[in-house]
């Protein structure tokens, strides 16, 4: 499969098991995203926070916001790589929840709930290897 590197005027070869194996992260972390996301925009937030203790601590635009982020992250990670109708926008979702995933990491480390970082750490590298991937290795060519 050649695809076309918007980075550069040259063809970038990119493997089938690479663009494969980007579409099942695409796929997983989209799923997840979609259900935390929308926990947090849809469910009462006492019902949310029987999961997340957290969600008592911090007002509930933040907890609303960061659904917001998840959820509009998990779009961008499939519907502009799905109907190639800008793609560039997948990695930029990717790296939008590399944000959140970190600065998740980092309230939590604030918390002293250092067990829950190491899950925020491997989604952001997950994350991080979408956005590397569908921008260097296997970009979607815009219809």
């Amino acid at each position: 499969m050649t695809t076309i590197n918007s980075q550069a005027s040259t063809p970038v070869r990119s493997s089938k098991a690479l663009n494969i194996t980007l579409w099942v992260l695409q796929v997983l972390l989209a799923a997840a995203f979609l259900m935390t996301g929308l926990m947090k925009l849809a469910m009462p937030l006492t019902q949310v926070a029987q999961s997340l203790p957290w969600v008592n601590d911090v007002p509930a635009a933040l907890v609303r916001f960061i659904g917001l982020a998840e959820f509009a992250g998990a779009l961008g990670l499939i519907l502009p790589a799905a109907t190639r109708i800008r793609p560039n926008l997948t990695p930029l979702a990717a790296l939008g929840l590399v944000a959140v995933l970190v600065l998740a990491a980092a309230f939590h480390v604030s918390r002293g709930e250092a067990m829950m970082v190491p899950m925020n750490l491997i989604l952001a590298a997950l994350a991080g290897v979408v956005a590397w991937g569908r921008t260097r290795k296997a970009p979607i060519q815009s219809r």
